[in-house]
């Protein structure tokens, strides 16, 4: 069994930065991809980002790219992502996500959720 644990949410302003992380624990059973989502309220989950094991391949969605980075490190098998200039509509509980094989941006092609973490901008 395969856990998710996300952890590096909280309050920022507008304009700010935050990292949340994402650590693995139990077996895998081969190489995987890894993603973020988010939801925010009212809303339903949405991609975020997404990032191939090897880390070369990654895939954003068009509301966050430029500002944000996911990066993974497979020795601490520990996902990132890196948030800059945040903006109020990014306030959301993200989740992060596993599968094995690529990348991909339907979150029903994940296998592996974490319970998420809260990321709140205010203006």
């Amino acid at each position: 069994q395969v856990q998710l644990v996300e952890s590096g949410g909280g309050l920022v302003q507008a304009g700010g930065s935050l990292r949340v992380s994402c650590a693995v624990s139990g077996r895998t059973v081969s190489t995987y991809a890894m993603g973020w989502f988010r939801r925010a309220p009212g809303k339903e989950r949405e991609f975020v980002a997404a990032i191939s094991w090897g880390g070369v391949d990654t895939d954003y969605a068009d509301s966050v790219k430029g500002r944000f980075t996911i990066s993974r490190d497979n020795i601490k098998n520990t996902m990132y992502l890196q948030m800059n200039n945040l903006k109020p509509e990014d306030t959301a509980v993200y989740y992060c996500t596993l599968r094995y094989g690529s990348p991909s941006k339907r979150k029903a092609d994940y296998t592996y959720w974490g319970q998420g973490t809260q990321v709140t901008v205010s203006s």
